[in-house]
């Protein structure tokens, strides 16, 4: 019985070391710069469903204030109009008034997924008929929207989304969080998109032409969906059009404050990927080459063969990080490279941890997620709707 344990760990090991190499080949290959057509500039309608001020929130909006891009608006979605939010929202109008903005109290949601719900809002206010979607803890550079339009330009391209990187803002578990996306999520996305094309997307930012939405149901149809981004590209897919990598790397700003929010958070992520991807998400343990590793010695003991399997692992694993960090442009400093070992044993611990139960908490909210990916809240909404039920609107200041 042990000796087969410890034939399947020596598998895994040596599986995870290819893996690690083959992460690298694709690191290796990954490029900014604009896309083919970088001519392509449609009016754009910009879409940001925002809850909440986490201290990074004025930052990453500026971002999207300050395009290098001649025509375009950005809505923000609430869903209360006391939402810290707002004040940050009024002060970017204020900075920004040449700026086409607008402020929507979303009101009663649609679904189980808020975020949707707000989107659905937000597009039906939308004046253009190019739109990008990009969640609220991204940071982009002032070519950001010129770049992910362009794609577009091809009538056979239905969706573009983008890459991100973690970059934290402070902290043991911010740090962890972007470690767990530049060394679990980064790589893993690299090697998907080399071995099959590309049939899902990325809530770092969604970008479609309004027919195209409209075509699988608009965002209605993702109201009760978890992995929305995931379904999204899905569906458009499925109705024969490409889903494409823009060539441009988004900054997920981490804002996690302590280790039981970083859980919570990275576990909602982990049962989603299994939810929506159960075979890939099952072969997705040859990602945790570390904890294997430690697992293999402790079942065959310091014998030649496992050592040596061991030894190769980690140092390809260190090699892929460095080679990962240094495309991805974030630096590379001794405190997460000590933190390498607690951050893979912390991964594989949720990983396993995602195969029990399908509880995930969200917002301030608990919800059962089905074999069809869709949500079921737990307990009510802590937070209620407007009291009108109806949307509200705040133009520019």
């Amino acid at each position: 019985m042990r000796a087969d344990l410890s034939g399947l760990l020596l598998v895994l090991v040596v599986c995870s070391s290819l893996y690690w190499l083959f992460a690298i080949a694709c690191a290796a290959r990954l490029r900014q710069g604009r896309a083919a057509d970088a001519t392509h500039r449609p009016r754009v309608s910009v879409l940001k469903p925002v809850r909440n001020d986490d201290g990074q929130l004025r930052a990453n909006l500026r971002s999207f204030c300050a395009q290098d891009y001649p025509d375009f608006e950005i809505l923000f979605g609430v869903r209360n109009a006391d939402d810290p939010a707002v004040a940050v929202i009024e002060a970017l109008m204020r900075e920004f008034p040449q700026l086409d903005m607008t402020c929507v109290v979303t009101g009663t949601p649609i679904g189980s997924n808020r975020k949707v719900s707000t989107l659905d809002a937000l597009s039906r206010h939308a004046r253009y008929d190019t739109l990008v979607v990009a969640d609220a803890d991204m940071r982009v550079g002032p070519d950001y929207l010129r770049t992910v339009v362009a794609p577009l330009a091809d009538p056979a391209v239905g969706l573009v989304t983008c890459l991100y990187r973690g970059v934290t803002s402070g902290g043991l578990a911010s740090t962890l969080g972007a470690m767990f996306i530049n060394e679990w999520f980064v790589p893993g996305a690299l090697v998907g998109a080399r071995l099959a094309p590309l049939r899902n997307a990325f809530g770092a930012t969604l970008a479609c032409r309004r027919e195209v939405l409209a075509s699988i149901g608009d965002f209605a149809e993702l109201a009760d969906h978890l992995a929305d981004d995931y379904m999204m590209g899905a569906l458009i897919s499925g109705r024969g059009l490409r889903v494409v990598l823009a060539p441009y790397l988004v900054s997920n700003v981490v804002v996690e404050q302590d280790l039981r929010s970083l859980v919570f958070h990275e576990l909602r992520w982990s049962r989603t990927f299994r939810t929506v991807r159960p075979l890939p998400y099952a072969g997705s343990v040859v990602t945790h080459g570390l904890p294997l590793a430690g697992l293999l010695l402790l079942a065959a003991g310091l014998t030649p063969v496992a050592a040596a399997a061991a030894a190769a692992n980690v140092l390809i694993r260190f090699a892929g990080r460095v080679v990962l960090y240094r495309r991805l442009g974030v630096p590379l400093g001794w405190l997460t490279t000590c933190l390498v070992p607690a951050r893979d044993l912390l991964s594989f611990v949720l990983w396993a941890a995602s195969f029990v139960g399908r509880e995930v908490r969200w917002g301030g909210e608990r919800f059962s997620v089905d074999a069809e990916g869709r949500l079921h809240p737990l307990l009510a909404a802590r937070e209620a709707a407007s009291p009108q039920g109806a949307e509200q609107t705040t133009g520019s200041l």
